[in-house]
């Protein structure tokens, strides 16, 4: 019979881990937009272009992909215990 207790919430990220996190969201996505922008937006002057890219990018970083990545990153620590004691 297994017993659920209630595990402590995790702790927030440290800073180089939201470091990580927050490059794995912003070099994919800047990526991206540029790949499929990139010749739309060439003719416009470098600062209007970095502004548009930024506004598209930033709500997609925030909303959609650094949400998923705190997921992730809580069920790699929820999994850490049990993983070690398995291999004990």
């Amino acid at each position: 019979m297994t017993v659920n207790t209630p595990s402590a919430p995790p702790r927030p990220p440290t800073q180089h881990q939201l470091a990580v996190m927050i490059w794995l969201a912003v070099a994919p996505t800047l990526v991206l937009i540029n790949v499929f922008l990139g010749p739309l937006l060439a003719p416009v002057h470098v600062i209007p272009r970095t502004l548009i890219v930024v506004t598209i990018a930033v709500p997609i970083v925030i909303y959609g992909l650094m949400p998923v990545l705190h997921k992730i990153r809580r069920r790699i620590l929820q999994a850490q215990p049990a993983m070690r004691r398995r291999a004990e």
